[in-house]
C-alpha cells in the first residue's frame, strides 16, 4: 500500500470506534484536509483491493481484512511512540509527528523486534492501547473527567486530545498519565472544575475535563 492509502485506512479506524457505523466521505475529508471528491476516489481504490466497503449515501467500513492492516499501522504508530518517549527522550507532545513517519515502515521483523526490545508495552505515552501482532487490541475502562461526579478520586489514565497545545498545558499544570485527580467541586455557570491533583488545588475548564480519560482509583 502507499503511505496515502496507509493514512486513509488509520483515519476511518478511529473514525469507526467513535461512530459505530458508515463513515460519511465528509467526515474523512475533514480529517485528511482533502476534498471530498478525492476522498471518493481513494476509497474506491480501497474498496478495490477489498479494505474497504464503499456504498453511496450509506459511507466507508472497513473489511476483516482492512481492519487488521489498520490496526497493524496503529500497532506501529504506538509502539514508536514509546520507544521516542523512552529510549530517545522526546516528549509526550513530540512524538506523535515523529511517529507519522516511522508507522509507514513495512518490515515486521523490525516491529516485533521492537515490541520485544520495549518489553511489549500495553498503551503508548498517551494512554491508548498498543495492538498485538495478531491485531488484538485490549478494551479500558475508561471514562471522560467531566463524567466524574464531585467527591470521587480518580487516576488519569489518558488523553483524547493529543495535541502539543494541550498536552504542554497538563505538562504545566503537573497532570500525567498516573495522576490521582480528586473532584472538589463543579461550577453550575460553565462546568468548570475545581480539582486536587496529586494534593495541588487547580481548576479547570469543562474543555479540558473533556479531553481527559479517567478510571476509578
Amino acid at each position: 500500500m502507499t503511505y496515502s492509502e496507509e493514512n486513509y485506512l488509520k483515519v476511518i479506524y478511529h473514525l469507526s470506534n467513535s461512530s459505530g457505523k458508515g463513515i460519511a466521505t465528509n467526515a474523512i475529508a475533514a480529517e485528511m484536509e482533502s476534498k471530498p471528491s478525492s476522498v471518493t476516489d481513494m476509497v474506491q481504490k480501497l474498496a478495490e483491493k477489498d479494505l474497504v466497503i464503499y456504498k453511496k449515501y450509506q459511507g466507508v467500513s472497513l473489511t476483516e481484512k482492512g481492519r487488521f492492516m489498520a490496526l497493524m499501522i496503529v500497532r506501529k504508530h504506538r509502539l514508536w511512540e514509546v520507544f521516542l518517549l523512552e529510549k530517545l527522550d522526546f516528549s509526550w507532545d513530540e512524538v506523535h509527528d515523529v511517529a507519522e513517519q516511522l508507522e509507514h515502515i513495512k518490515s515486521e521483523k523490525l516491529i516485533d523486534k521492537l515490541d520485544a526490545f520495549l518489553d511489549f508495552p500495553k498503551e503508548d505515552p498517551h494512554g491508548d492501547p498498543i495492538p498485538d501482532k495478531n491485531g488484538k487490541i485490549a478494551k479500558t475502562d475508561k471514562k471522560l473527567l467531566s463524567e466524574t461526579g464531585t467527591g470521587k478520586t480518580v487516576i488519569c489514565v489518558g488523553v483524547k486530545d493529543s495535541s502539543p497545545p494541550f498536552l504542554q498545558y497538563l505538562d504545566k499544570q503537573q497532570i500525567a498519565l498516573g495522576s490521582l485527580i480528586e473532584v472538589i467541586s463543579r461550577e453550575d455557570f460553565d462546568m468548570s472544575l475545581t480539582l486536587k491533583v496529586n494534593g495541588r488545588a487547580i481548576t479547570v475548564s469543562n474543555k479540558i475535563a473533556a479531553n481527559l480519560f479517567v478510571k476509578a482509583n
